[in-house]
């Protein structure tokens, strides 16, 4: 729950589809229309496997001026540099410390080890949801944010304003985005 009336930075993600059995019934179109209205930030797909492409980074550009957080696994370096190419402002990877772009990028560890090896001054994205098996992590947002003292997002899992974990700099809203945006209607 938020302690304060000032929300944490909102991503709001653009998500069609998930590996673990999600499929919206909404368009990309219109989830795209819901993120643009609550997000500070955009977070669009680029990992198939999420419904994404790099061509939807640069058809959200083409509709936005709002930052846009390039949203996949992003297992290269040049995975990076494409996603920038085709009009992010940021972009995610997952389970690595880039080489290049690090200051544009949003960190997501595994593991409390893996936070643990980040460098200082990096943006660490915690999600609840373990990658591999689509379940719930063990370790939580609030041991992360007790370890980790720089700038962290909450992802996953959120389905209102309620959800929101102290100490959170930003939160990701994907699945739940059109019920969470019902908090500012």
């Amino acid at each position: 729950m938020v302690l304060s009336n000032k929300l944490p930075t909102i991503i709001a993600e653009v998500k069609t589809q998930s590996p673990f059995g999600y499929v919206s019934k909404r368009s990309w179109d219109e989830l795209f229309d819901i993120a643009e209205k609550v997000g500070d930030i955009l977070s669009i797909h680029t990992d198939p496997r999420w419904g994404g492409s790099f061509d939807l980074i640069k058809k959200a550009r083409s509709r936005t001026s709002k930052p846009i957080l390039a949203k996949g696994i992003h297992s290269s370096d040049e995975d990076i540099k494409k996603a920038i190419d085709h009009g992010a402002d940021y972009v995610l990877v997952v389970g690595r410390i880039p080489q290049s772009d690090i200051d544009r990028c949003l960190i997501e560890p595994h593991s409390l080890k893996e936070l643990e090896k980040l460098p200082p001054g990096t943006k660490a994205v915690w999600n609840s949801r373990d990658l591999s098996t689509g379940g719930m992590k063990e370790e939580t947002f609030s041991q992360a944010r007790k370890m980790w003292k720089g700038w962290l997002c909450q992802a996953s899992n959120i389905r209102s304003i309620e959800d929101i974990k102290e100490g959170a700099d930003a939160i990701l809203v994907g699945e739940n985005l059109e019920n969470f945006s019902k908090d500012f209607s």
